[in-house]
């Protein structure tokens, strides 16, 4: 039971941070990125970290989308499948300082609650 509550907190934990992961990540991308090639640029930053599986990315990509935070192209490719393509938007780069703010503030006050500060 132990094992479910912690990836049932995980699964919580990570649902509003991977949209400010990934918006970042697209933020600082200087081309359009598919999928599979985002995932990989995690894994190479958390190295054995396991925060996300890949799978997981693809309805944030979407939701993001669907937002209007990122926009997606689809290319053929020559070794598989067609492949969809994300940028981030005006509007992802309008809200993404936004994102961070609200990162650094949320970090802050659970940091503090967690060691038992006064005044968070």
């Amino acid at each position: 039971m132990g094992d479910e509550i912690e990836r049932k907190f995980q699964k919580e934990l990570n649902a509003g941070t991977t949209a400010l992961i990934l918006l970042s990540i697209m933020e600082q991308a200087d081309t359009p990125m598919y999928g599979y090639q985002i995932a990989k640029l995690m894994e190479e930053r958390t190295g054995e970290l396991e925060i996300m599986k890949q799978g997981a990315l693809y309805p944030v990509l979407r939701s993001l989308e669907n937002n209007g935070l990122l926009s997606s192209k689809v290319d053929p490719s020559v070794s598989g499948p067609p492949r969809r393509y994300y940028s981030i938007t005006e509007a992802g780069i309008d809200h993404l300082p936004r994102w961070r703010e609200i990162w650094r503030q949320t970090r802050d006050l659970i940091d503090n609650i967690l060691r038992g500060e006064e005044n968070v």
